[in-house]
């Protein structure tokens, strides 16, 4: 299938969260991944799956660096196709989300990890081999 990026070059055709047509997640691959958000910390509590589920950026979404609403003001798809790339706001993004890394390997199982180190570890990457391929 074809990836899908998201702003911040997140890949959401292998995110957990993602259940927009045809990555569609069963309510209990839902409740798996806010089990797994809450215990890598990225919630206080496990949410329901209507609240972990994702269908993409969009610019009222929460996000820490409001990229997609940047996207959205630049008329791009994401920050690949952006003439400011990476601009500082990305670079402690990609800083941020690194970060990360080391408590998801220590509390993840391994297939866990490689699923969110292809998810959201290499949005750098990701957004690179865009703008190279563009």
């Amino acid at each position: 299938m074809k990836r899908i990026l998201a702003a911040c070059g997140n890949d959401c055709s292998v995110c957990p969260r993602y259940v927009k047509h045809p990555f569609e997640k069963t309510g209990e691959q839902l409740r798996q991944t806010a089990q797994l958000w809450f215990k890598i910390g990225y919630r206080d509590h496990v949410v329901t799956k209507e609240e972990i589920a994702c269908t993409g950026c969009k610019a009222d979404n929460w996000c820490r660096y409001h990229i997609a609403a940047c996207c959205e003001e630049k008329h791009i798809e994401n920050c690949a196709a952006c003439d400011e790339y990476p601009c500082s706001i990305l670079q402690d993004c990609f800083r941020v989300t690194k970060s990360f890394g080391p408590m998801c390997q220590k509390v993840c199982t391994a297939e866990e990890y490689v699923m969110l180190k292809n998810a959201f570890f290499e949005k750098e990457k990701n957004l690179l081999d865009e703008r190279t391929n563009a």
